[in-house]
């Protein structure tokens, strides 16, 4: 059975509609409204999978109800109905069944509910796999697996949009934010009808992945809200905030996750906007490798302080305190030759790429190591 909600502002073509549509014996007109706000609070209390909309409504144009709609169950299917055409291609991309103008025949309606049937018929709503995760690597590169194989993009935007959302996850977005960061360089309607076009097809792949309502929309922004997932950076920031202080327990954890860095937050995809993030997270692995160094000094493992220490050196490589710990370190565990090169490398660093020398105190020490003095 056909249940269909309509909308229109024009309560004479939403007669017009349902008188048509009471020809046909499957489909049952549900409610109809002449504003589009009444059906989204009304959403709850009524049971409905197919939607006509009229497009360009004042209050709210067909295009953003439509979002909103999908928002809250992707299985809705919509017609837009509407008297002009400049909204064709905008409305086909949302993935409607169909676009019918303005004045309404038998015939032309015909063919839409053939195609209701046909979808509905053939509908197959997906289940999350609850003993299955999504995993989420964003550090160096950004790749999402499902049963640890790649999930396969439509388009390279659809993927950014995605790695938009997962690193505001639960967050929400303005329709135009999304706009600027993604298109700022396309004419606003056009701009428009790209961010429908990719939403539609995310929304696609995360229902085959066994999340049909991850993306929300409300008051004109989306929102991404997953759950039984795994996200490198997600749990980077989870144990950070959760452990001040490493454990025999919480060792393993801060290992796993730090392996895990091996680059900057999404630093091969070029995408402009992650580079507040890219900081904010070479922080917290800073954060995390200064509290496993200070977890392994306590134990005396001296393999270990060497490996941190050289992993903090590499992400936070101006840092005087850190090379002159390591100096330390492998001066007196024997090893001169490599604090020496430890030394020049760091040297050589700062008149490169910054145009400054080691401080005195970083130099005092190099002399010591020369000496043999440690």
């Amino acid at each position: 059975m056909i249940l269909a909600v309509l909308v229109d502002e024009e309560p004479l073509a939403l007669q017009l509609l349902t008188r048509k549509l009471k020809e046909f014996k499957d489909i049952k007109v549900v409610k109809s409204f002449t504003n589009p706000q009444a059906l989204i609070e009304s959403m709850r209390d009524l049971s409905f999978n197919v939607a006509f909309l009229d497009i360009t409504m004042p209050r709210m144009d067909g295009i953003d109800l439509a979002n909103q709609l999908l928002s809250n169950d992707p299985t809705i299917k919509i017609v837009f109905v509407t008297a002009y055409r400049d909204y064709a291609i905008e409305a086909f991309e949302l993935n409607s069944i169909d676009y019918i103008l303005k004045p309404l025949t038998n015939e032309r309606l015909q063919v839409t509910v053939e195609r209701l049937r046909r979808a509905i018929s053939t509908e197959s709503r997906p289940q999350p796999e609850s003993n299955q995760q999504l995993e989420i690597q964003c550090f160096l590169e950004f790749s999402v697996q499902y049963k640890q194989q790649p999930v396969k993009w439509k388009t390279a935007k659809v993927k950014e949009l995605f790695a938009i959302f997962m690193t505001y996850h639960k967050e929400s977005i303005h329709r135009d934010t999304l706009i600027d960061v993604l298109w700022h360089d396309v004419e606003y309607e056009k701009a428009k009808i790209q961010l429908h076009t990719a939403l539609s097809h995310l929304r696609k792949t995360l229902a085959t992945l066994g999340y049909p309502k991850a993306i929300v929309f409300t008051n004109q922004s989306y929102r991404l809200e997953l759950s039984n997932f795994y996200c490198s950076a997600g749990e980077m920031e989870r144990l950070v905030k959760q452990y001040d202080t490493v454990t025999d327990t919480v060792i393993p954890l801060f290992e796993k996750s730090i392996q895990t860095y091996q680059g900057d937050f999404m630093e091969l995809e070029g995408y402009h906007w992650t580079h507040i993030r890219a900081e904010d997270m070479r922080q917290q692995a800073i954060t995390m490798l200064n509290r496993m160094y200070d977890y392994y000094y306590n134990k005396k493992d001296t393999a270990n302080i060497q490996l941190t220490l050289e992993r903090l050196l590499k992400r936070d490589p101006y840092s005087e305190q850190v090379l002159q710990q390591l100096m330390t370190h492998y001066q007196q565990q024997g090893k001169r030759i490599e604090a020496i090169k430890t030394y020049h490398s760091f040297s050589e660093k700062l008149n490169e790429e910054l145009g400054i020398s080691p401080s005195q105190l970083t130099d005092n020490l190099f002399t010591e190591v020369l000496n043999g003095d440690i």
